[in-house]
């Protein structure tokens, strides 16, 4: 079944991290999704269009994918946030991320509300998620699975091209190419991609063209 589902794409910062407003034709409701440098527009986005904003929702805790936090919970304070307990540990050092890159402090920042784990499945302004844990890029790294639309909002595990870095801390690459197998790969292959970096693409182009899946 069709559900409409919309996404409008803000991308910024030093980074070009993309955050992404999600809808699935519940009137006026969305969810965030990553919100980073370009939050700022998103929570313009939200109050022109009088949207009600029901989650935060994080792929992982890296600064670019969380900066924008502050911005969102300005507009919409009561918006839970959601985060894999894997990566409270990064969440609760964002400064520390920022200070490792000379840019400045972004904390404190408002603590998760709810700790997602995988399998889980989220009800959201019209949307049901499926959370997968995909770790190796960061340890409570999850990509969000529309089943009915046939969309993934994937964050740093996979590219148009690429895939996430595995060097940084809780980082290893082993793991991030079993978590692309066990938890992209499966997807069919007309599935949409929404990375955390870069254009959309689809599970069958990165399996076909990606330098570092084909064969997988």
């Amino acid at each position: 079944m069709r559900v409409r589902l919309k996404v409008r794409t803000f991308s910024g910062g030093s980074f070009q991290e993309n955050g992404y407003l999600v809808g699935c034709g519940t009137a006026g409701a969305v969810i965030a999704i990553d919100p980073g440098a370009a939050a700022p527009s998103m929570a313009r986005a939200i109050q022109d269009d009088a949207l009600t904003l029901e989650a935060i929702l994080l792929t992982h805790a890296h600064l670019d994918h969380v900066e924008g936090i502050p911005a969102i919970r300005a507009i919409a304070p009561d918006a839970p946030i959601h985060l894999h307990p894997g990566d409270r540990r990064l969440y609760q050092g964002v400064d520390l991320q920022a200070r490792a890159f000379n840019l400045p402090p972004v904390g404190p920042l408002a603590p998760p509300d709810r700790e997602m784990a995988h399998g889980e499945e989220l009800l959201l302004a019209g949307c049901r998620l499926e959370v997968r844990h995909v770790p190796g890029h960061a340890p409570g790294h999850v990509l969000f699975y529309c089943r009915e639309e046939g969309v993934a909002f994937v964050g740093d595990v996979v590219f148009q091209g690429a895939i996430g870095r595995s060097d940084l801390v809780g980082g290893d690459f082993h793991e991030l190419m079993a978590s692309i197998r066990a938890q992209v790969l499966t997807l069919p292959d007309d599935t949409r991609l929404y990375p955390g970096h870069g254009p959309e693409t689809t599970v069958g182009w990165e399996r076909r063209t990606n330098p570092f899946l084909v064969g997988s």
